[in-house]
Parts: structure tokens; C-alpha cells; sequence
């Protein structure tokens, strides 16, 4: 199944310089963010973690479950990002550490005056499409696959902030930015994938309700910056910077996630699939669904079948 960009590994502290086995901490504080790693050796469950800023806590190794928002809890593995705000108590079991399976996790703690002084100048310079659109971070859209570029922006502030740099203050305020930027964006992306998503006044909403209507044609970036009332170019560098990613990988995005839904809940065949959704060639659509998903398509129906037929 799919999994995010990880992050670079941080070398594990000597035992003997650890204060506890249960989340020992490593703290690099910088003017703006605050850099923590923490490090379990032993089984634990329910340990209480809570931070004054708001945080962007990311998984290294290991596993953990997470319990937050009061919600039911869930695993939380090396390639995945959680955002908590301030103030918010998380819950953590460690299912499986031990001292030759080490879980390691970082922790940015981000000054929030920082944080919305660069909100405000995206969208004082940056302004989004449609009425009444903002740049904003979201709360609900907390738990997300990294992408790359998210996965590098974080790995840019871990050696920044642990490094010895004279300048890191500086060089961690711009990371930060990016950092944010893409924050959003992937957040933006999260929220659109949710097929009940619809702002009004907003084109690329439109455009975005358009594809899943029409998601088994043979979708052309024309046809969709003319539907939001765009050139081709104006169309593209708006919907890149709202979701960073291009209007053709989302389209394809879209593609793979209703075949997915068609390999589990219906009887055809892989090339029913592939030529329903508008793919002309059985050999690319089984090569894009694998770039996705990590399996094959007749990989992922045998596992779909499995998951169906457990008690």
C-alpha cells in the first residue's frame, strides 16, 4: 500500500546518555522553532506529550499509535506527518520498541506569531483563487502522507537546527516559509480528495467537480483552464500552487483512486478498469496504479478480497 517520502534517519543517543527509555528527549531551540527528537526503547502505552506551540511532529523509525482529538487511535509510522496545535495533549502507545527496535519521532515546535506573519504575506503577495479563499492552516487535515517536497522541507530544518551554523536563525526562518507553503498545500490536497468538497465561487472547485464527474474521459488541461476561465498558463501555475501538484497528476490521482474503488467493489476485469477510466494502454495503467499504490492492480483486488473476506 502507498507510504510517504521518510525522512532522514538521526542516529540513535547512547544509552547510557538517555535520562529515560520512554521518549527521551533532545531539544535544539532556535529563535523561531524548536527542534525535539524523542526516543523509545521499551514498550509503553498511553504516554501524555504536550507542547505550548504548535507542532509538526513527524515519524523517523519505529511505530507508534496515536491517540488525539479524542478520536480513535491510529498508527503512525516513518514517512507520515501529524500536526498538533498548542496546548493539545497527545496520547502515545509503542506497541513494539525495544532496544534493538528503537521508535524515533521529531517534534518542530514553530512559534505561532511567526507562523501567521508568513500567512499574512502569502496572502498579501499570494492571494488564492475565488472569494473569500485564504491561505490557512488546517486543523482538521492533521494526519497526511509526506510528499517530497514536505519530506525535504523538514529534513532542511533537522540539519539546520542541529547543526552549528552562525546563521541557522536566518536560514530557519526561509525553511520555515517553505515549510508552511507546503503544509498547506498538501492539506489543500487532503480536503479536495474528499468527494463532498465544494467551495462556491471558487474555480478550481469547479474544475475539481468537473474531473470526478468526468473522470473516465480523456481529460485535456485545455478543456479545464477554459471551465475556470483561465489561460492554459495562468490555469496551471494557479492550481500548482494551490495543491503543488500539476492539474495532470491530479487527474491521474483521480484515476487510480475510482479504480481502486472499482477493483473492490465490482467483478471487472483489470482491463474493464483500465479502458473505463480512459486509459489506452493496459500496460501504463498497470505501471501508474503500481508508481501509486506500490502493488498491481490484480495485487490489490487479491489483497481487497482478503481484507473482505476476515471475520
Amino acid at each position: 500500500m502507498p507510504s510517504g517520502f521518510k525522512l532522514n534517519q538521526i542516529e540513535i543517543s547512547p544509552q547510557k546518555s538517555m535520562k529515560t527509555l520512554v521518549e527521551n528527549r533532545r531539544a535544539f531551540t532556535l529563535q523561531n522553532c524548536e527542534l525535539n527528537v524523542f526516543e523509545t526503547l521499551q514498550e509503553s502505552a498511553l504516554v501524555p506529550l504536550t507542547f505550548s506551540d504548535f507542532v509538526v511532529t513527524s515519524m523517523l523509525r519505529g511505530k507508534k499509535v496515536m491517540h488525539l482529538f479524542d478520536q480513535p487511535g491510529f498508527d503512525y509510522m516513518p514517512g507520515e506527518t501529524v500536526l498538533v496545535p498548542a496546548h493539545v495533549t497527545m496520547k502515545i502507545d509503542f506497541p513494539e520498541a525495544t532496544e534493538s527496535n528503537p521508535t524515533q519521532c521529531i517534534a518542530l515546535a514553530l512559534d505561532q506569531a511567526k507562523i501567521q506573519q508568513i500567512v499574512d504575506r502569502l496572502n498579501e503577495q499570494y492571494p488564492r483563487e475565488g472569494q473569500d479563499q485564504f491561505w490557512q492552516l488546517q486543523h482538521n487535515q492533521y494526519h497526511f502522507l509526506n510528499n517530497l517536497d514536505l519530506a525535504q522541507s523538514i529534513n532542511k530544518l533537522i540539519h539546520i537546527c542541529s547543526g552549528n551554523s552562525l546563521g541557522k536563525d536566518i536560514l530557519a526562518d526561509l525553511t520555515l516559509q517553505e515549510l508552511v507553503v507546503h503544509i498547506i498545500q498538501t492539506q489543500n490536497l487532503y480536503s479536495v480528495q474528499d468527494s463532498s468538497y465544494q467551495q462556491h465561487d471558487n474555480p478550481l472547485a469547479y474544475v475539481i467537480h468537473y474531473i470526478r464527474t468526468n473522470i473516465g474521459e480523456k481529460i485535456q488541461v485545455e478543456d479545464l483552464s477554459e471551465k475556470a476561465c483561465m489561460s492554459r498558463a495562468s490555469f496551471y501555475r494557479a492550481f500548482k500552487r494551490e495543491f503543488n501538484i500539476s492539474p495532470v497528476e491530479f487527474i491521474l490521482k483521480e484515476k487510480i483512486k475510482k479504480a481502486k474503488s472499482l477493483l473492490s467493489d465490482s467483478r471487472a476485469t483489470i482491463s474493464d478498469v483500465c479502458y473505463q477510466l480512459g486509459f489506452s494502454d493496459l500496460n501504463y495503467f498497470g505501471r501508474q496504479f503500481k508508481k501509486s499504490e506500490g502493488i498491481s492492480p490484480s495485487q490489490y483486488r487479491h489483497v481487497s478480497a482478503a481484507q473482505e473476506d476476515k471475520p
